[in-house]
């Protein structure tokens, strides 16, 4: 983990199965990025099986490759606080345009500290590219293993974001 590496699979069942027992989780939990192949998705039912438990319930977020790199390519963030700006639809109050209509990195501040903000190195056309294919090979097999139970549930996440968020609890409180 310390040289960058990924933690192994049952490492991180066990800690899902140690923080699952946690009282704040009696009702449900979400589990966000994980699991993120096949092999952890049955790991995980495996684990859950033994409680008598299963997943319930899978979201699945759907948008256009070219909204997800329009967004993602926008995307400036302030190191110290995880605050997200986006050149279009959330932009800092700093933000000037040059001559090629593209933000100035030196006037991308944070609206609160007036720290300089970052784009993340993968916040880009190409890594996006290598994003939908991991997708692609690893998480629609994911989708597949759990549809037939019906327990997938497609959004269009390509919709604003307070449209997608009246959805997404929809989802979970009929759930």
């Amino acid at each position: 983990m310390a040289s960058g590496g990924l933690v192994s699979d049952e490492i991180v069942i066990g800690i899902i199965a140690d923080r699952i027992k946690q009282p704040d989780c009696s009702k449900g939990f979400i589990l966000d990025g994980f699991p993120r192949t096949l092999s952890q998705t049955k790991a995980l039912d495996e684990m859950l099986a033994k409680t008598g438990e299963a997943v319930s319930l899978v979201m699945a977020f759907e948008v256009n490759p070219a909204v997800l790199e329009k967004r993602i390519c926008g995307r400036w963030m302030d190191k110290g606080s995880g605050r997200s700006y986006h050149v279009k639809f959330c932009p800092p109050h700093s933000m000037k345009l040059g001559p090629d209509g593209k933000p100035i990195p030196a006037t991308m501040t944070d609206d609160q500290t007036g720290a300089l903000l970052f784009q993340r190195p993968d916040d880009t056309a190409e890594a996006l590219i290598r994003r939908l294919d991991g997708y692609n090979s690893q998480t629609l097999p994911i989708l597949d293993h759990y549809k037939p139970k019906g327990i997938v549930k497609t959004i269009d996440g390509g919709r604003h974001i307070d449209e997608v968020w009246v959805e997404v609890s929809a989802k979970l409180g009929a759930k």
